[in-house]
């Protein structure tokens, strides 16, 4: 049986994996929603509509068996962040509840926690603290998809090709410190982005996922002396090659506060622990980072040849 598809932000970093996916498999008739008008035979599978007008939205999910959502805004005013996260993703699973889809589900983060130290936590075993404004309005619209019966996916640190923050952070980190840091002990869940596509279509039509929360990352959780070191190594090798201990590094990140997050990443556990996530699911994790990350690595060079 075939099963109609709708999927949201499916030309972002991640849902882009998440289309492709789904468009690979024959079980599945994909459509997607964009703000942008559909202009031409291309775009015959595009529904037009937009998040932070929620007006826009009736209709969007006629005929659809699966809405997997994968649109949000991370950046920009509070209210036009908490339009498009909070009150867009409202009104999409009314929409999608008074169409009758039969499954919603959510691509959110485990950045819905907060800050941190995690070390091998299970679903339900931290609270929701998010500390940002792209943090509570997910956290928000979760609730819209749980309380209306659907499954939420927290990805943490996403890596691969198109990646804009992680990778790419630590590298501005390394340049501004003109070095690499000693004593980087925190283990960090991280999945690559094609694997996390795979995932979501793989959750989102699975008969053994039901509704709640999941995380999604590669089992093996990542130390950050790894991180570090398939980024010197593999991406840019920064200042001479010295390294610095991380007091040294913390003074010298001190006025940069994206420096000074990702340094939280060296510094900070952020493991998610959640085999159970993969357990029957028509889809494996895949190789660890040490596997996955040198297939991206040439991208991250030619996309971060200019400084940060």
């Amino acid at each position: 049986m075939t099963a109609d598809l709708l999927i949201t932000g499916a030309t972002g970093f991640i849902g882009s994996r998440v289309a492709a996916a789904a468009r690979g498999r024959a079980d599945v008739r994909v459509r997607s929603l964009s703000r942008r008008t559909p202009c031409g035979p291309q775009d015959a599978g595009t529904v037009s509509a937009d998040l932070a007008r929620p007006g826009s939205l009736y209709g969007t999910c006629a005929g659809v068996d699966v809405l997997i959502h994968c649109a949000s805004r991370v950046s920009g005013a509070p209210d036009a962040v908490a339009a498009v996260n909070d009150m867009g993703t409202k009104a999409l699973v009314e929409e999608a509840v008074r169409a009758g889809v039969h499954r919603i589900v959510y691509v959110s983060t485990a950045a819905v926690h907060g800050r941190g130290p995690f070390r091998g936590v299970r679903p339900g075993e931290v609270p929701i603290a998010p500390v940002s404004a792209a943090g509570r309005t997910r956290a928000a619209a979760e609730r819209h998809v749980l309380d209306a019966g659907g499954l939420v996916l927290r990805p943490h640190l996403v890596h691969g090709a198109g990646d804009r923050w992680v990778v790419p952070g630590l590298v501005g980190l390394l340049r501004e410190l003109s070095a690499t840091i000693t004593g980087c002990t925190a283990l960090q869940s991280m999945i690559d982005v094609d694997t996390l596509g795979r995932a979501v279509v793989a959750a989102a039509l699975s008969p053994h996922h039901g509704p709640g929360a999941h995380y999604v990352g590669h089992p093996d959780p990542v130390p950050a002396s790894e991180l570090l070191t398939a980024v010197c190594g593999q991406v840019e090798r920064p200042g001479d090659g010295s390294s610095v201990d991380m007091a040294t590094a913390r003074a010298r990140a001190a006025g940069s506060p994206r420096a000074l997050h990702h340094l939280g990443i060296l510094t900070v556990d952020h493991w998610f622990a959640d085999d159970a996530f993969w357990t029957d699911l028509d889809c494996s994790p895949g190789g660890n980072f040490t596997t996955t990350f040198p297939r991206s690595a040439p991208w991250y060079r030619t996309h971060l040849t200019a400084p940060a």
